[in-house]
């Protein structure tokens, strides 16, 4: 394993994880529900920036690394399915929804793995219409994390929203990604 900086971010990510979740296992006398939705918001937000940052910064100083570009992924991967059970758990997403998102995750790490031990991943990288289904995921589990009022707007309806087009976008994206594969399943 390769220590670098970016590396160090997708671990710090990977052991945010279990403080993001427990915060939603204090009893409300330990820490308010508003303080709650709050760290947790801004935990995830802190996990969301550092997925960019530690892309970034492997690029930017070189630093890339077969075990960067493995972990990067799954502590991706790991946050969002650790927000949609806490939301599913908390009443503010759907579980339908939450298994489409988390299954085509699965779905697609698995095609991903499949399709490199062939050697055909390039037939499979990340595209734009990935890169905008995990936006809208972002912003959806954000808003709904935060779950009050923001400048009179109410976050879990527009979180909703949000969550149903990312889970849309998603459906889009795998279907995208299995006819990218396909030339390689006969």
């Amino acid at each position: 394993m390769h220590i670098n900086i970016p590396n160090l971010l997708t671990w710090m990510r990977i052991f945010l994880i279990p403080v993001f979740v427990a915060v939603f296992y204090l009893s409300d006398h330990t820490m308010s529900a508003h303080n709650k939705n709050m760290f947790a918001t801004s935990v995830f937000l802190l996990a969301a920036v550092t997925d960019w940052l530690d892309g970034y910064l492997a690029r930017r100083l070189k630093q890339t690394s077969a075990f960067g570009a493995f972990l990067d992924p799954v502590a991706d991967k790991l946050m969002v399915a650790a927000a949609l059970l806490i939301l599913v758990k908390l009443g503010r997403a759907d579980a339908l929804i939450a298994f489409i998102i988390i299954g085509r995750e699965i779905t697609i790490s698995a095609l991903r793995e499949w399709m490199a031990k062939i050697g055909a991943s390039k037939s499979i990288a990340v595209s734009m219409l990935g890169k905008i289904k995990t936006t809208f995921q972002m912003l959806a589990l954000l808003l709904l994390l935060y779950h009050e009022a923001l400048f009179g707007v109410d976050c879990q309806v527009i979180g909703e929203l949000l969550l149903y087009l990312a889970a849309l976008l998603t459906l889009w994206s795998m279907g995208y990604y299995l006819m990218r594969a396909m030339p390689q399943f006969k």
